[in-house]
């Protein structure tokens, strides 16, 4: 897999190993195991990576495919706790080993780049009764992805911001000029690539909702979708191959890297005049 390698000693990596050695044992191919699994082979070799998990019903048919005795069903509860929300928390763990990453956000900034005040508005948005130990856990946790990109080079991150997510004002003017200007000087570091979908250009290509692409090293590409409190992880090559043709649709619907820094600096630059009117 790619070249932020896990710790070799987590729970995850040594489950992953266990099963190659499991496999290899029943002379197996990641194909063939994948095919008996109703998954990919490249999804199989994740797994034995450890940037993915090996779910429970998965960890249950892996002891019947290779005659483990139930080690894997055994094993992989404690492995699979995530920090993360259910339906995210296997695209976070693939998103830390990713190359490069290409995302289309409709509605709010990624969670990669959301600032501390931001993201504890969106939290709170989506949770209005939740505790602030509660709040305050999952600001740290999206604050804790941000950390990817203290690598001054990978991932790659290239977004497409619907102006949607400029306009949207998220909780206040103070809090969204804060926010644009953190884009800004990652952008003006040469750190990310953004691109803003304008209003003006109407009907486009992902009007469905978020994506998110993702390379790798040495393994497929994968997609992931998300709604609300529901998120699917793709590694299906035609299904990839559509969801890439949509973004590559949304960036040339886009506005240029140049002419999206500059509006993003405008529209921060008009919430700072109302903040301090």
């Amino acid at each position: 897999m790619p070249g932020k390698k896990l710790d070799p000693a987590s729970p995850r990596a040594l489950l992953g190993a266990e099963l190659r050695v499991a496999r290899e044992r029943s002379a197996m191919s990641q194909a063939g195991l994948g095919e008996k699994l109703f998954v990919s082979g490249s999804y199989v070799g994740q797994m034995e990576a450890g940037t993915r998990r090996i779910t429970p019903e998965l960890a249950a048919s892996i002891d019947g495919i290779l005659g483990t005795n139930g080690f894997f069903a055994r094993n992989c509860v404690a492995v699979a706790k995530s920090k993360y929300p259910n339906h995210f928390a296997a695209a976070a763990e693939v998103e830390a080993e990713a190359l490069t990453i290409r995302e289309y956000a409709p509605l709010a900034l990624p969670g990669i780049l959301q600032p501390e005040r931001y993201a504890r508005q969106v939290f709170r948005a989506y949770q209005p009764t939740a505790t602030e130990d509660v709040i305050d856990e999952l600001v740290a946790n999206r604050l804790d992805r941000a950390a990817l990109l203290k690598d001054p080079t990978t991932p790659m991150l290239w977004c497409v911001l619907d102006e949607n997510v400029l306009r949207r004002v998220v909780g206040g003017p103070e809090v969204m000029a804060e926010a644009l200007r953190h884009i800004a000087r990652l952008i003006r570091s040469c750190r990310i690539v953004v691109q803003v979908l304008p209003f003006s250009a109407g009907a486009h290509a992902s009007m469905g909702g978020t994506l998110k692409l993702m390379s790798f090293e040495d393994a497929p590409p994968l997609a992931y979708v998300q709604g609300n409190a529901i998120g699917l992880l793709l590694d299906d090559p035609a299904t990839v191959a559509r969801h890439t043709l949509t973004y590559d649709l949304l960036t040339a619907s886009a506005l240029s890297p140049q002419q999206s820094l500059a509006l993003i600096e405008s529209v921060a630059e008009e919430y700072e005049h109302e903040a301090n009117a």
